[in-house]
């Protein structure tokens, strides 16, 4: 992911001297190529779980890891990066959000958070422990051990924990004991008791696609990675062109994954006390205030932090709303389906941070790229403003086990 790859951006172009945009470039082909698995995956995750999945993922990943340390021209690096990134994408992350998104729904922000406290945790600590490695040792080592720890925290994991909805086991979401039918609309309610669930309205691909709201959500959807993903992946450059030494822009990014990490489970509770819808909002809105903050000429370190700590709230609320913006609106049932199809519109996402490479390389500053991620988040903004819940008619209500 970004904030890891960020690290090895210096040392490997200090060795290969390759441009941003070759490494860029791989980011590219990374989100591209899960983009497209993914309308195939997502599939696969509703019909036969996420076990097989989760963990052909992790084995795509750690063999990526591992080739990524012996690269020695830009195709190397295009290969290798493509298939590591797409493999968490189509594989690892489609499998794991779906399959929580399927356990739970009145207690889904939590859990959603939860999952992505261990996501943003990586964030945090894989950084600086790549860093540490590439000290002591080189960048190429810190791929190998990366590898290894892939198939440590993926593969074995996913085939003995994982399993696809509560009512393959004769139970029900959120560990309930009965069942009781929410009163209209796909958005959870607080208060669903002790011991019952909601059951949610429940839309087939076709019928969500046929939404003005489906259509806004995926335009937002396209919208936060191509910022945010390219201000992960270009972080540590952004501040080394500001005056911050590698160490500050290190610490910078973990500054980052820390306030990110802890934003993560505040913001799953309030998710499932609000509309997701202002809490998208409220993304946006972070967003954009960070955006304008690097268009800030001084500040030195201590602006920095401020910016990682806004960012951090930002990318924190990311990780919960994606999935919820079409769980919360479209049910359960079909929610592989519907995120997969989704997953293709994403591939104009990862020209953000080509994008951002290119001007870079081009103006020898980041602040043409900052003006336009500015203007997406407006742009943010504005499609959750219209994204209204929609509604079935009664007659076309399905259980959410159905």
């Amino acid at each position: 992911m970004g904030p890891v790859l960020t690290v090895f951006v210096k040392p490997i172009q200090d060795e290969l001297g390759w441009s941003y945009r070759v490494i860029a470039l791989g980011f590219l082909m990374g989100s591209a190529s899960g983009a497209i698995a993914s309308s195939v995956t997502g599939w696969l995750v509703d019909k036969y779980g996420p076990r097989v999945v989760v963990a052909l993922g992790g084995l795509a990943l750690a063999g990526a890891l591992f080739g990524l340390s012996t690269i020695q021209e830009p195709w190397h690096f295009w290969t290798y990066f493509g298939l590591a990134r797409g493999s968490v994408t189509a594989g690892v992350e489609i499998g794991a959000s779906v399959a929580i998104a399927k356990w739970f729904i009145r207690q889904r922000g939590r859990t959603l958070a939860v999952k992505a406290m261990g996501h943003r945790a990586g964030q945090v600590v894989l950084p600086i422990v790549s860093f540490l490695i590439m000290d002591a040792s080189d960048w190429r080592t810190a791929y190998v051990a990366l590898s290894g720890f892939a198939c440590l925290a993926i593969i074995g994991p996913a085939l003995l924990l994982m399993r696809s909805q509560p009512e393959d086991h004769g139970l029900l979401p959120d560990g309930a004991t009965d069942l009781r039918k929410a009163s209209g609309g796909g958005e959870v309610p607080a208060s669903a008791g002790t011991t019952g669930i909601v059951e949610e309205v429940s839309w087939t691909l076709r019928e969500a696609r046929g939404t003005r709201a489906f259509w806004l959500i995926t335009v937002f959807l396209v919208c936060t990675p191509f910022v945010q993903g390219a201000t992960n992946l270009h972080m540590a450059p952004i501040f080394h062109d500001r005056g911050l030494s590698e160490g500050q822009a290190v610490a910078v990014v973990a500054i980052f994954g820390m306030s990110s990490a802890s934003s993560i489970l505040p913001t799953g509770f309030i998710m499932e006390r609000v509309h997701v819808r202002l809490g998208a909002m409220a993304q946006a809105v972070l967003v954009l205030a960070t955006m304008m903050l690097l268009l800030v000429p001084a500040g030195g370190f201590p602006l920095a932090v401020l910016w990682a700590i806004l960012f951090g709230v930002a990318a924190g609320m990311r990780n919960i709303i994606e999935i919820l913006l079409l769980a919360n609106y479209f049910g359960r049932t079909s929610l592989g389906a519907i995120k997969g199809f989704t997953a293709p519109f994403r591939m104009i996402s990862p020209f953000g941070p080509l994008l951002a490479a290119h001007i870079r390389d081009e103006t020898g500053s980041y602040t043409g790229a900052f003006l336009l991620f500015a203007s997406v988040a407006v742009l943010m903004l504005l499609l959750m403003v219209f994204a209204a819940q929609p509604t079935k008619a009664p007659t076309e209500q399905q259980p959410a086990g159905a």
